[in-house]
This record gives C-alpha cells, structure tokens and sequence, in this order.
C-alpha cells in the first residue's frame, strides 16, 4: 500500500529569530496564516488518504503536532533526537514495514512551497509506479531549475526508464555548485534542481541502507528487532542517538547511482518550487510594491528598495530609511537586521543567542 511521511525535524535556525527550539519553522503560521506543516500534510493528500500521511520529528514536537491537529498519535514517528534524513527515513522504513511488509512510501518535506499541487500528485504517482514495478528502485524528484542557484543541489538526468517515461535514470548528483557550473548545468539540459523528496519500498530502502551505510543500518536493525517488545522504547532511546549523522543523498542516493544497473530514477516535476528554508525565499511568498519592497506588517519605506519586513504583529510598524536589500525580522524578544546576500549567516547569529554570547563588549 501507499503511504506518505513528512519530515519535519529540522531546526529551522536560519529563521531565526521567530524560529526558535520551542516554536519551530514548520509550525509557525508563516504563509496566509498558515504554517509549512500544514500545508505539506495538505499536498500528502493530494496523493494518499489522510489515514496513511506519516509526520517524521523530535519527540519534543509530538504533543504540538499532535494538538494542531495536523495527524492522530499513531501516525506520528517520534526521534529520540535528530540524526539526519538517513536516519530518519530508515526509522520510517522500519515503522511502516511492521505495519506494512509491502509498504511504498513518499518521503516529503514540511519546508517546501509547490504549486500546482496537481502537477506535484501527478509525479509522486508516477513514483509510486516506479516502486511498485522495483522495490529495489529508488526515486527522488528533479526540479526544472528556472536559474543557477547556487544554494541548491542538481541532480543529473540519464536515459529514460523503459515504459516510465519521462522517468529517467540518475547519472550523478552535485551538491550546491558554484554559479559558473550552475549555469553549464542548465544550459546542457540534462539537470534539475534536487527536491529532496523521493519514493521508497520499506523494504528496498532498508535493503539499500545496509549496502551502502552498515554502520547506520546495525543500529536500525536493532530497533526494529525490538519492535512492539516490552524493550521498544529504551532500545530506541538507547540506539538512535548513536546513529551517524548523515544525509540520504549523501548516503544512499549517491553511491547507489554509481552501481551498475542504475537504481536511482528520477521524475521531471515541473511545478513552481520553493525551499522555504532562509528569509528571502521565505520573502518570495509576500507581494512586492514597485520598488520591490515586501512586508506582512505595517511598512514605510523612504527611498529604500528590496527590503523585507516579517513580525509577528501584523499591526507592527517598521520603517526603512535610505537601506536596499535589507531583511528585518521582529519578534517580542528579539529583533533581526541582515543585508540579503548574508542571509545564511542567521544560523551562526542563532547559536550566538543561544549560548547567550555577545559581540559588543559591555560597558
């Protein structure tokens, strides 16, 4: 059967400040008032019924989800800790194996925006056929990359799969290259952005899990002999924080699309995507005025332009004197001020408000 996980363990720290430990991105009410996780269940059942949409997080998410609303206990796989999407699609695995042994499962993400959600349902399903036909295939998804981001992975595009077009096999992946090679990327026509979502048997991908990485695959096997014993929880408590941090591209999806055969497949989605994962791909989702100026409080901008404004009052004003390409983040407790090209640096001044720390001297 077809079943969908969410995973939304991320930390979210480049949206700090109103991303915080105890109020995590995906939970916060960030696009038309609501939040990322709720959209992303919303798009899961678009492609399976709401009764098989799995959320994958930390155990200290699992009472707010939970009161959200957004899925029932049971549908909820709870981390001891974080270990990387590895870890957790092969906890997945496990989960909806002992349910399921023939379960074929999406892997989405709770910090993505697409749209037409047509067209996205569309190329899961595809994916699922592509399973279903091979356990032992794995599937991700290719963004039609529109420009040559350099803060995107490309993934790129092979032969196509026998009786599945437009499927295709996955030559190579690349990780966040530099402008120059993003733009021969998209030129050639053979790479699309990297989705990170993708199809998987239970079975294959735990299959492919210990080919590729024993060492995380030891202690998922662990977990999953104890499953449903009376040792469930302290085996998981004991086990999963020992697990290597890793990626599932980077651990899985690359070395598989090196071996002979060709594993990895990749469906075309062409669909307008965004990983809403820093503050200006989060300011992409508010209207601009003639001077590109973007808020969803209370703006005045004079003689500035490109400046985005998020607060957590909509009543709030914030004004902009003489400033271009700013991003300012207000919170009650705190307030963010960045130029946008250093706006992946938030995530250090996050660990820097986390330890307390403080660049200015006291007085």
């Amino acid at each position: 059967m077809r079943y969908a996980v969410i995973l939304a363990g991320g930390s979210g720290t480049r949206l700090w400040p109103m991303s915080r430990v105890d109020r995590p991105k995906q939970l916060l009410p960030l696009v038309g008032g609501r939040s990322l996780l709720e959209l992303a269940r919303r798009r899961a059942e678009a492609v399976v019924a709401g009764s098989r949409v799995f959320v994958c997080a930390g155990e200290s998410m699992r009472q707010t989800v939970l009161d959200a609303g957004l899925v029932r206990a049971g549908q909820y796989l709870a981390e001891p800790v974080g270990r990387d999407t590895c870890a957790a699609i092969a906890f997945t695995s496990v989960s909806l194996a002992v349910l399921d042994p023939d379960a074929v499962f999406a892997v989405l993400t709770a910090d993505h925006l697409i749209e037409p959600v047509e067209r996205f349902a569309g190329a899961v399903q595809h994916g699922f056929s592509l399973v279903e036909d091979d356990p032992a295939r794995l599937v991700t998804f290719a963004i039609t990359a529109t420009h040559p981001a350099t803060a995107y992975g490309y993934v790129e595009l092979g032969e196509v799969v026998e009786g599945f077009a437009p499927a295709v096999r996955v030559e190579s992946f690349t990780e966040k290259p530099d402008e120059a090679t993003a733009r021969k990327f998209i030129e050639s026509g053979r790479y699309g952005w990297n989705s990170g979502m993708f199809v998987f048997s239970a079975r294959g991908f735990l299959e492919a899990l210990r080919l590729h990485r024993p060492e995380i695959a030891q202690g998922i096997d662990l977990i999953a002999a104890a499953w449903d014993k009376p040792t469930q929880a302290d085996v998981l408590a004991r086990v999963y924080p020992t697990l290597p941090r890793a990626s599932v591209d980077v651990a899985i999806m690359e070395p598989a699309s090196r071996r002979p055969g060709r594993p990895v497949c990749a469906v075309p989605m062409k669909v307008q995507w965004s990983d809403v994962g820093s503050w200006p791909s989060l300011a992409q989702t508010l209207s601009a005025d003639a001077r590109g100026n973007r808020s969803n409080a209370i703006l005045h901008a004079l003689e500035a332009k490109s400046i985005a404004v998020f607060s957590d009052d909509p009543k709030h004003t914030i004004a902009v004197v003489g400033c271009d390409d700013l991003i300012v983040v207000r919170t009650a407790d705190a307030t963010l001020v960045v130029h946008r090209s250093q706006a992946e640096k938030v995530k250090q001044v996050a660990a820097m408000a986390e330890r307390g720390a403080s660049s200015v001297p006291p007085v």
